[in-house]
């Protein structure tokens, strides 16, 4: 069909981008540094590229072209839509999801040197607050370790440092979708405890585990010694 239609004259473009931005339907690319009308039934004819072009290297003209396919258009936007929600998960928005790899310097071996025995430090079970019980033996005098369920593996010294003389709980507010103040709490209340270690990462949905320790800390009514601990999503301790 004939019908109104943009054309770019390549020898005036810069290749400045503006009208590919100005394009809500995403009919102009940048190929080579040069902006190309690479899809013809997704020009609708108005125009909203025109008044961008710093160069005025675009114009309408008459001429044979595939009609304006709407649906194609409203298809195209919806594929883009999720190419950046995609984008923002692996690039952006929370830093506990964003996909990394971490280059860890590997430590020098000796060959001839015995192969080191690690202990495991865990003196209870189970370890995730949702499935602890509010009574047990091991609270009784404890040291308690409430760690985000990452620490243990962003830290490669986690049992020795952290978890050595003390009994473990471990959850992630994100994952189990829980608030868990309420039965910390109870655990605090019923039980001697002497001391709270709160491991968490710096990604923001680490402050829920933090915060619901420091608000069973509080509705306990009871006096305890605490500390805050952040490790980095690389594994270091953060001050």
């Amino acid at each position: 069909m004939i019908r109104k239609i943009i054309h770019i004259d390549e020898e005036k473009c810069n290749g400045c981008g503006l009208c590919a931005t100005a394009c809500h339907e995403g009919a102009i690319d940048i190929i080579n540094g040069k902006a190309k009308l690479v899809r013809e039934n997704f020009c609708d004819g108005f125009g909203d590229c025109l008044p961008g072009c710093p160069t005025g290297a675009i114009t309408f003209e008459e001429r044979e072209a595939p009609a304006y396919d709407e649906a194609a258009v409203q298809e195209n936007k919806k594929k883009k839509e999720l190419q950046e929600k995609m984008k923002h998960l692996h690039e952006g928005g929370c830093p506990g999801s964003r996909m990394r790899m971490l280059e860890q310097p590997e430590a020098a071996e000796s060959v001839a040197s015995a192969p080191v025995q690690l202990v495991s430090r865990l003196r209870n079970w189970p370890v995730q607050i949702k499935l602890a019980p509010i009574h047990a033996p091991y609270f009784e005098g404890a040291k308690l370790l409430i760690a985000a369920d990452c620490t243990a593996y962003a830290y490669a010294n986690f049992h020795q440092e952290f978890m050595r003389g003390k009994v473990t709980l471990i959850g992630c507010p994100k994952l189990d979708a829980v608030d868990y103040s309420e039965k910390l709490t109870e655990i605090l209340r019923s039980n001697d405890i002497q001391s709270v270690t709160i491991l968490r990462m710096e990604v923001p949905c680490c402050g829920g585990l933090e915060q619901a320790a420091i608000t069973a800390l509080k509705n306990s009514g009871k006096f305890l010694p605490w500390q805050v601990v952040t490790l980095s999503t690389d594994g270091r301790i953060l001050d």
